[in-house]
């Protein structure tokens, strides 16, 4: 008997709609990108219930006859190529053919379309892949398609949805992917009845502006710099963030030929044009746009068409960071420069010119990129190392050195905190004991025994409040009121008191007595970016998120220099956790460096 059989389309859609339609913010994507490349000039996406009820685009673009409508939602149908050899010259956002066949094979889809060129227009309801109804029917020129109750027939992929919340700031990070490369379209959000982005047609950095930034606050975009590049390989442009305005709450975005996408390498190359300028807890923001050859990368490689390989990745690789560097470079250097009004910018490789430096007697090899474009003495040798290995014996084997590691053997013994030679030199502490000289981090273990205690106030609501004498206002983005919302509930176990004003505003009424002499705008700003950044999606991720953003911001600074009991009562209570040696996000707080490491460096 046969067994192989070809699977009914509905079945087959089915499966499809498992890689293009993951959740609400996919059926977004793919919907807004339709209308993009329909020629709208304007788009209104309507929300309710974070997509699970309802998720409609209505646009303004050029509409489907009677035919082109019924055939749309048919798989592989497509306008946008007619053969393979096309896939290496797309211009278009969507080319598969896929979407609507995969979002109408798990929602109840109703759709509206008319051209400019016909009296009446379309209508068309599918549920589940089976046509419903097809009619002609009285509309506005363009597109106006409403998804249903979606994944009403696969209660597993609805029951794996995560909360209203979650998949609503998961669509507005979709809709800001798409939004911020398309500035000459208008945009509206709508989320239960209330608007809750509105862009008006702008340029880059209006549209830049109108989503991150906010009137109560400094102009966003007034902390970037331009970057302008054009190569036969690509073009690039866009604003990468001033050194001195970086946060540790960093928007990055790279857009290709006006498409988002992610790409760790050229992420690296942007963090290295940026070498020596930030901190290691800073990140820089930027909005970064490539117009390359479509023939010279592919975006047909992952159902979400965010991941794209390039022909030539290494040489962008270079382009790109010579030309943060370049603009990084202008700033640091004649920051009386107003690139806003400069114009375009023809920007060549280093090789091409060389920078031109300070006339200072410098290393050869000093880049004054890497430093902000200040000038550094030579480094003094450190005055009293000699003192660093006192009374450890001293004998030379023959051998090198290693450097310290963190601790792995079980059997390490441990002094007494109180009892032990204990001192400190420069940003560590270091603890002499049987088996070497133990090196520790004060600031991260100070952090570690506040995320203990910050751990436990949240299982518990114990957390004790320090009143704020004038309360200070938090404006937020609407994504950030979404999530904010969300871990309220947590928010408030922990200490602060935080009362909401406005849509878009909460009052600081009462902080965590911890962090009393923190600012508590900074300090909630980066919780909010923690849990945002990490995909904190339930309630104990978030609140490991919210422990580890409030002790690394209320433990002690870095270098500061301790007294004997406040170094001892810090190793007392550090020794007492269950996992001394690390702290929660896996950062090194104790190294060992052993006798027989410091025997055979002498």
């Amino acid at each position: 008997m046969d067994i192989i059989h070809l699977l009914p389309d509905s079945v087959a859609n089915q499966i499809a709609a498992g890689e293009v339609i993951q959740r609400p913010a996919s059926c977004l994507k793919e919907l807004v990108e339709n209308s993009l490349d329909a020629g709208a000039t304007r788009i209104q996406v309507i929300v309710r219930d974070a997509g699970r009820t309802l998720l409609q685009v209505i646009d303004n673009g050029i509409g489907m006859s009677e035919m082109d409508a019924r055939l749309a939602f048919e798989r592989h149908a497509t306008s946008k190529i007619r053969e393979a050899q096309d896939l290496f010259s797309l211009r278009t956002m969507g080319f598969r053919g896929e979407a609507l066949a995969s979002i109408c094979a798990v929602a109840q889809v109703e759709m509206t379309t008319r051209r400019e060129e016909d009296e009446t227009g379309t209508l068309i309801e599918i549920h589940g892949s089976d046509v419903i109804r097809q009619e002609v029917c009285s509309c506005p020129v363009g597109t106006n398609i409403k998804v249903s109750n979606l994944f009403f027939n696969v209660p597993v992929r609805r029951k794996f949805l995560k909360s209203d919340q979650t998949e609503l700031r998961n669509l507005m990070t979709e809709f800001y992917h798409i939004v911020l490369v398309y500035p000459k379209v208008a945009f509206t959000f709508v989320h239960n009845d209330e608007i809750l982005l509105e862009l008006p047609v702008g340029t880059e950095k209006q549209r830049i502006e109108a989503v991150f930034g906010n009137p109560k606050r400094n102009v966003f975009t007034s902390n970037f710099v331009d970057v302008s590049t054009e190569t036969d390989l690509v073009s690039i442009r866009g604003f990468v963030i001033k050194p001195e305005s970086a946060t540790r709450k960093a928007e990055q975005f790279f857009f290709v030929n006006g498409r988002y996408m992610r790409h760790p390498y050229f992420l690296k190359a942007v963090q290295t044009a940026y070498s020596g300028m930030l901190t290691a807890d800073y990140q820089p923001s930027f909005f970064i746009y490539f117009d390359i050859a479509p023939e010279a990368i592919d975006v047909n490689i992952h159902p979400t068409k965010t991941e794209i390989k390039f022909a030539d990745e290494q040489a962008i690789f270079q382009i790109l960071m010579a030309s943060v560097r370049e603009a990084l470079g202008k700033f640091t250097l004649a920051p009386q420069i107003d690139f806003d009004t400069a114009g375009n910018i023809d920007i060549p490789l280093p090789t091409n010119r060389p920078v031109e430096r300070p006339k200072v007697s410098v290393d050869p090899q000093y880049n004054p990129f890497h430093t902000r474009g200040a000038i550094y003495p030579d480094k003094q040798p450190v005055k009293g190392w000699e003192t660093l290995y006192e009374g450890i014996k001293n004998e030379r084997p023959q051998g090198g050195f290693n450097d310290a590691a963190p601790l792995s053997d079980e059997g390490l013994m441990i002094p007494d905190a109180e009892q032990a030679p204990l001192w400190q030199h420069g940003r560590y502490l270091f603890m002499s004991t049987e088996d070497g000289l133990l090196l520790i981090h004060p600031h991260r273990a100070h952090a570690a025994v506040l995320y203990a205690q910050f751990m436990e106030q949240l299982a518990h609501a114990q957390g004790a409040m320090q009143q704020l004498l004038f309360p200070e206002i938090l404006t937020l983005q609407p994504d950030e009121m979404v999530l904010i919302g969300q871990i309220l509930p947590d928010l408030q176990s922990i200490g602060f008191d935080l009362e909401q004003l406005s849509p878009d505003s909460y009052s600081i009424q009462g902080v965590p007595a911890q962090i009393a002499n923190q600012s508590p705008l900074s300090v909630l700003q980066d919780i909010l970016h923690q849990v945002r950044s990490r995909g904190a999606d339930t309630r104990e991720e978030w609140r490991r998120q919210i422990a580890t953003s409030l002790a690394e911001q209320a433990a002690i600074p870095s270098g500061k220099t301790l007294t004997d009991s406040e170094m001892r009562d810090i190793l007392t209570r550090l020794m007492a956790l269950p996992n001394y040696r690390r702290t929660a996000d896996g950062k090194t707080i104790v190294s060992l460096v052993t006798n027989e490491e410091i025997e055979r460096r002498f």
